[in-house]
């Protein structure tokens, strides 16, 4: 590609981080460790086991210094990446594993553990929820780590950076970050990641603009060439042209003016020109995000998604660490409320040191979310418990996944009474009148909303899993991840069918997934009587900004004409050419 340097190119990618920088390239793509397989025979084994146990107390030292530093330099947020470091190095179930292994295949312990620790990253690489495939990161990351001080060789990472630069690596983990200056580095783009990968928490962290998703692009440049990145669209532009500088110079200038309009209306109400009103809310972890989502001017958490307690436990969290955790963002969220969701784990997510999924040859479609739960009462009736009594702490609402009809939210209902039951007997305090909802995410419990709407205080779609699951898609499946269309007639069809069967019965309907805070669709959700959005919490500025720009009766009549049309594509172009008219010269 030597002959195209000298000429512009561009590249597209995901936008991951807002912002533009002009800069030189700094490539990091550092070297694969060579992992020894040396035999051992039985009398080295005891001490291959000492010394895999020095090494992971080393290690731990090791994170825990850097996790200080990370503390003092970017902040505490910043800081608790490490926390799934540490439970992976204290994780037993996988520290026998690599024993047995060793044992079994007669091979020293830095092959073992290799071993071990890629089967777990497999595990998660394969999980469909964007955020959980992420955390295979933190188990590379860590492991990556512990294998360096197995061989005895040093982890750098990007601590040798001598100038400011713009990073492109393959994959950027919390190690690699951790003893970087702040002002050396003036972007992020990665061949892989997603918004939620480690390379984009960093870039939000320092304020650095981040494209992830380039696939190879680690391949086609060379330490200092000159590129430009935005954030803004996922665009990198190869030899910027004095032109193209320019117009990014000019671009970014309206960008901070923009931003100033959005933030200047974060803390009013989300309402239309028109007057129509729709709740905004926040999907979140934990309780370390508040500060985030109340800073982006969040009306509510209307997903708070339980799994992480799980899969950062040794072993499942008690009643009362559940308690404690979920009883921190009641208090700190009220009067607003907050939408705890069960356990939704098991198929492409499960602690990997406690329950191991028996060998199912389709998991999306075996024992996860609530089937999980009714089949393991006891672990079910615990988090129930925890979250009945976080309840008289502020505004809770409680929310059970992956429902597919009327018979497992009655058994799950029942359940819920007896914990009701369990916490009065013993004098615990809850709210008795919490509201209780169904995750409308198969397409048996959206045909069947009626029903379940009669038996719901409210209802929120799942259009990440419904979406698949109606269209038979795979989304991790690249062969096939073009066909997962959300303006598909059959999407959006259901979309309106189960607002209506809620609004019949007097309930509210919630929109959650990555399409909910997607700003070329939300003018048809909002149409179609969706009531209330809940995003990730970077989206809500620029959405608030949106729907209090536009008129709800123009959101109705595209809803209107999009569910007169057959064709996805059509039905997008309508979409965009509305968005284009109404809403682009605002965020131009």
């Amino acid at each position: 590609m030597d002959s195209d340097r000298q000429r512009e190119q561009v590249f597209k990618g995901i936008a991951a981080s807002p912002g533009v920088a002009h800069g030189k390239v700094y490539l990091f793509l550092p070297k694969e460790l060579d992992i020894p397989d040396d035999p051992v025979d039985e009398s080295e084994q005891e001490a291959e086991v000492e010394r895999f146990e020095k090494k992971l107390l080393e290690t731990r030292q090791e994170v825990l210094k850097l996790q200080k530093e990370v503390a003092e330099r970017l902040g505490e947020d910043e800081a608790r990446i490490f926390d799934a470091h540490f439970l992976v190095l204290e994780d037993r179930a996988l520290i026998e594993e690599t024993i047995r292994e060793m044992r079994d295949c007669g091979r020293n312990i830095t092959y073992s553990f290799h071993k071990v620790a890629q089967r777990y990253i497999d595990a998660f690489t394969n999980m469909d929820d964007e955020y959980l495939r992420e955390r295979a990161n933190d188990i590379r990351d860590i492991s990556k780590r512990l294998l360096h001080n197995l061989v005895g060789e040093s982890h750098y990472g990007l601590s040798r950076l001598s100038d400011e630069r713009i990073i492109v690596a393959k994959d950027v983990s919390p190690s690699d970050t951790a003893n970087i200056e702040k002002g050396k580095v003036l972007a992020f783009i990665t061949d892989a990641g997603s918004k939620t990968s480690h390379a984009v928490i960093m870039a939000r962290s320092i304020q650095v603009p981040a494209v992830v998703g380039m696939r190879n692009f680690t391949r086609i440049l060379n330490n200092g060439d000159e590129i430009l990145v935005d954030g803004y669209d996922g665009q990198v532009v190869v030899n910027p042209s004095e032109q193209t500088l320019f117009r990014y110079g000019k671009f970014q200038e309206e960008k901070k003016s923009l931003e100033k309009k959005i933030l200047a209306q974060i803390r009013r109400t989300t309402k239309t020109r028109d007057g129509v009103s729709i709740d905004l809310m926040a999907n979140i972890e934990g309780a370390n995000e508040i500060d985030r989502i109340r800073q982006y001017g969040a009306e509510g958490v209307g997903l708070f998604r339980t799994e992480y307690l799980f899969l950062n436990s040794v072993g499942f969290p008690s009643e009362e660490e559940q308690y404690q955790a979920y009883m921190t963002v009641a208090e700190a969220m009220a009067p607003d409320p907050v939408v705890i969701r069960t356990l939704d784990m098991g198929g492409d997510k499960f602690p990997n040191s406690v329950y191991r999924p028996s060998a199912e040859t389709n998991p999306f479609l075996g024992l996860r979310a609530i089937r999980l739960c009714l089949e393991n009462t006891d672990l079910f009736k615990t988090q129930l418990r925890a979250i009945l009594r976080a309840s008289k702490e502020g505004n809770v609402k409680l929310m059970y996944p992956m429902i597919s009809g009327a018979g497992e939210l009655d058994r799950a209902n029942a359940i819920l009474d007896e914990a009701r039951n369990e916490l009065s007997s013993n004098g615990i305090a809850f709210d008795e009148n919490m509201k209780v909802g169904a995750m409308i995410e198969i397409p048996s419990a959206a045909i069947t909303a009626d029903v379940l709407a009669r038996k719901c205080d409210f209802f929120s779609i799942g259009t990440n899993d419904l979406i698949q699951y109606l269209l038979a898609i795979d989304r991790i499946n690249e062969q096939i991840a073009h066909l997962y269309e959300p303006t598909h007639p059959a999407v959006l069809r259901m979309i309106k069918m189960v607002i209506d069967s809620g609004h019949s019965e007097r309930i509210r309907v919630s929109l959650c997934g990555e399409i909910a805070g997607d700003p070329v669709l939300v003018p048809i959700f909002m149409g179609l009587g969706i009531d209330e959005l809940s995003i990730v919490s970077s989206g809500l500025p620029a959405i608030k900004y949106i729907i209090r720009n536009i008129d709800f009766t123009d959101m109705k009549r595209l809803a209107e004409d999009v569910l007169e049309l057959d064709d996805p594509k059509e039905i997008f172009s309508l979409a965009e050419a509305f968005y284009k008219k109404n809403v682009s010269h605002l965020i131009a």
